[in-house]
This record gives structure tokens, sequence and C-alpha cells, in this order.
């Protein structure tokens, strides 16, 4: 692959790393291109953010194809992941303290499958505090972290699939399929309210957009050592 090819444009499937935000992969992606392939300017996007404390599929697209990024962003996608039950924090994952606890001891396997069927279909949700959405100009987490409470309108978005995997005390991992939109930190809280018990998301990895696979995806790493080998 050259410096032509990525100019003229390529979708490429990166397994995100851990605590890095998606952001930071696509701005060391361009500095891997521009220094291996020598071009000066070149357009790199992702297809759908990822927080920083979760793994798995990201869609980087370059060159002419970021023209493809509106389309790609509103694919299905499928998640796995855990919910730990018990406690609620203000992100809804691992990001903030937990600021309450709860007992669990009311709820049984039984209620825990049941209660994930109530959030089949098209539901109305809230986007987490905690979160890069704008309003009036400014980021919600930027609120957040000042302290400033802040009205937040619901959206519609359409869980296909929520399936409970496995139950270990109080943790529960999931897969679950989704619309455009659709934030699991909320889920993952609204789960937890539901059971009567505050819940957040504990792990986090995106494993398909559309067709797309987090199992064809390489890491940051191997696409680094990738241009290396072309460039020589």
């Amino acid at each position: 692959m050259s410096g032509e090819d990525f100019l003229t444009g390529q979708t490429l499937l990166i397994d995100k790393p851990l605590e890095w935000s998606s952001f930071q992969v696509v701005n060391k992606l361009r500095w891997l291109i521009r220094s291996e392939c020598k071009i000066k300017k070149i357009k790199v996007g992702h297809a759908g953010t990822l927080d920083p404390l979760a793994t798995g599929l990201l869609l980087i697209c370059t060159g002419k194809f970021t023209k493809t990024i509106n389309d790609l962003q509103g694919q299905i996608k499928e998640y796995t992941g855990a919910i730990t039950l018990g406690g609620s924090t203000p992100s809804y994952d691992l990001e903030t303290e937990i600021n309450q606890t709860f007992s669990i001891k009311h709820i049984t396997p039984a209620l825990i499958h049941k209660t994930a069927k109530l959030f089949l279909g098209e539901i109305d949700q809230f986007p987490p505090v905690f979160s890069a959405l704008k309003k009036d100009g400014k980021r919600l987490y930027e609120y957040a972290r000042a302290g400033q409470e802040v009205s937040i309108a619901s959206r519609k978005i359409t869980i296909s699939e929520f399936e409970i995997t496995d139950i270990k005390s109080n943790t529960l991992t999931f897969r679950v399929v989704c619309s455009k939109g659709t934030y699991i930190r909320s889920l993952a809280h609204d789960f937890g309210k539901a059971l009567n018990s505050g819940a957040y998301l504990s792990s986090l990895r995106r494993t398909k957009i559309g067709n797309y696979s987090v199992e064809k995806a390489i890491s940051v790493e191997e696409f680094k050592n990738q241009l290396k080998k072309i460039s020589k």
C-alpha cells in the first residue's frame, strides 16, 4: 500500500487500545502515514467514537474515503462488555468514582434476564452527562466537571439484541446490538435503575460496525510495522 493509496482512500480496521481516545488514534495514524509515506497533507478521520476506557473496532478513513464516514457511522453496532451491579458513578463507568451503593440481595438471574428484555426495541435514552455531546457550544463533560447541572434531551435509539452472557457475583457480561447514537454507559445505568439497584459499565469492547468485525482489525503497532515494510 503506497501513499497514493491512502490519498485515494482506505478504510482501516483498528483495534483501539485501552485508555487511548479515538482522536489520539486518528492523530497517530495520520502522523505515521505522513512520515512513512512522505505525504505532506492527508485527511484522516474515524467513523464513530469509542470512549478511552473502551477497546475494539475503530474504523479509520483516509483521503477521499473520509466522505464515507457519515454512512459508516449510521451502521448497526455490536458491543460486548461487563456491567457491575450495586453501585453507580456520575460518568456511568469507571472514569469517575462510585458515589452511591445499593443492595443487590433481591436480584436473581431470572430477574436479570427478564429486565434485559425491557430494553429491546426502540427506547428513549438520555446520554451521559460525561459525554462529548455539545450544548450551547460546550461539551457536556465540561459542564459535568465544573459541577454545573444541565438539562439533556432524550433520544430515540434501537436495541435489537441485549444478551446477558454470564453472571458472576455482582458482575454481568453482555452482548448488545444497537443503532447509531446508543450509549452503552447509559444502558448500564438504566439497567441498574430498572433492577432497583445501581449499576455502571465496568468494561466495553466494540466488536462490529455493520459488516466490519474486530476480528479483522489490527493494533496501532501492527499498522506501524506494516507501514515500515511498505516504505522500505
